[in-house]
């Protein structure tokens, strides 16, 4: 790992570790309402898994996602599932937590923009590292590169098989004649 991704993964992840520990010490501050995105949230079902219906276990269960996503990208452990998770969990607490164009007044107003706007840059920041793949290709290109590897091989085992097809069939076709001529030597 380069030393850009050691600094800037933890650096990453740190608002969100900590974020999410306060969620679960604290669910409270967090359970104002929070817009039209918690009440639709509230008994969810996504496949075998139901959602809590108050809202502090919905507020629990972000910050429990947050803290392990978060310590999952600090380390290096799964990073890029790591920032998807983290991704997807930024946008409804951006959406339920910054609501600037609800605000009463103007300076509400901008200090709510401001904070909608750092989740915006923490949500690009999660999305590149979604995609680092550490220098290494990604899958994109490895499939690429083993579709071309393979038909180089086919060509190579088909050039190969169709010349040892034209050997075989020369070596067949010199001795038998060599059988035809001895039988003609002993019939006649």
């Amino acid at each position: 790992m380069t030393l850009v991704r050691r600094l800037a993964r933890p650096l990453l992840a740190a608002p969100f570790i900590y974020g999410g520990i306060d969620q679960l010490r604290r669910p409270d501050r967090k359970t104002d309402g929070g817009g039209p995105i918690i009440p639709a949230l509230k008994g969810l079902a996504v496949g075998p898994v139901t959602l809590p219906s108050e809202e502090a276990g919905l507020v629990r269960l972000n910050g429990a996602l947050m803290t392990g996503a978060g310590l999952g990208l600090a380390t290096g452990r799964a990073p890029r599932l790591s920032s998807v998770v983290l991704a997807a969990s930024l946008v409804p607490t951006t959406l339920t937590g910054h609501r600037f164009w609800e605000a009463p007044d103007e300076k509400t107003k901008q200090l709510q923009l401001v904070q909608a706007l750092k989740n915006a840059a923490l949500f690009g920041g999660l999305l590149i590292a979604a995609v680092d793949t550490n220098g290494k290709p990604g899958l994109a290109w490895r499939a690429h590169h083993a579709a071309k590897q393979a038909e180089r091989t086919t060509k190579a085992v088909t050039v190969a098989g169709t010349a040892a097809a034209k050997r075989a069939q020369k070596k067949a076709a010199k001795k038998a004649k060599r059988t035809h001529r001895k039988f003609e030597k002993a019939v006649s």
